[in-house]
C-alpha cells in the first residue's frame, strides 16, 4: 500500500510547524519522531517502512538528508520524494555513484544560509536523474513559501513534478535539467 512519511528537520519533531500543518490538511501523513545521529535515524526509518513498498517521503533539512540517503538504498521501494531545503551540505554526504532516477521535487530558499543553494543544488543534480528544483524568495524554513505549495498536486504519484507550476514567489529552475 502507498504510505507517506514526513521527516522533520535535525533541531524539530513530527510535530513541528510542518508536521502540524502536514496533522491538519493530510491526516495520512505519518509524521514520526527521530532522534540520535543520522545512521540511528535512517535505522528508525528502516524500521517503521519495512513492510512498505510505495514510499513517499517528504523531507526537511535533516529529513531531507534521510530521505537522500534512505531513496539510495532503497530504490525500489521508494516512488516520490519532496525534498525542502535538504541538508546535503551536511557531514560527509557523497552522491551516488548511480543517480537515483526516483522523481525529486527539490525546494530551496535563495536565502537559506543553512542549506545553500550553493552546493546543495550542485549536490542535489549529482544525486538524482529526475530531478525539478524551485527556486523559492525564502529562507532555510521556507516560511514564505511552505504552506502556498500545491501539496494535494505535490503527492499525487500519477503527476510528474515538471508539469506543475509553482506558487508566487517560487520560480521553476532549469538547474535540475
Amino acid at each position: 500500500r502507498q504510505v507517506t512519511y514526513f521527516l522533520h528537520g535535525l533541531e524539530s519533531t513530527g510535530n513541528g510547524t510542518k508536521g502540524k500543518y502536514f496533522g491538519n490538511h493530510f491526516p495520512d501523513i505519518l509524521r514520526p519522531d527521530f532522534e540520535g545521529s543520522l545512521s540511528a535515524r535512517l535505522s528508525q526509518l528502516e524500521t517503521l517502512c519495512r513492510d512498505s513498498k510505495d514510499i513517499t517521503l517528504i523531507g526537511s533539512s535533516f529529513g531531507g538528508l534521510m530521505a537522500s540517503c534512505f531513496a539510495d538504498s532503497n530504490r525500489e521501494r521508494v516512488s516520490r520524494l519532496v525534498l525542502m531545503a535538504p541538508a546535503l551540505n551536511f557531514g560527509n554526504y557523497t552522491p551516488p555513484i548511480r543517480p537515483i532516477e526516483i522523481p525529486t521535487l527539490l525546494v530551496i530558499g535563495e536565502h537559506d544560509d543553512v542549506t545553500p543553494i550553493d552546493p546543495v543544488v550542485d549536490l542535489a543534480q549529482a544525486t538524482y536523474s529526475n530531478l525539478t528544483i524551485w527556486v523559492s524568495d525564502d529562507d532555510h524554513m521556507l516560511h514564505n513559501s511552505f504552506t502556498q505549495l500545491d501539496w494535494k498536486n505535490l503527492l499525487d504519484t500519477g503527476i510528474d513534478f515538471s508539469s506543475l507550476q509553482p506558487p508566487p514567489g517560487v520560480l521553476k529552475s532549469d538547474l535540475g535539467k
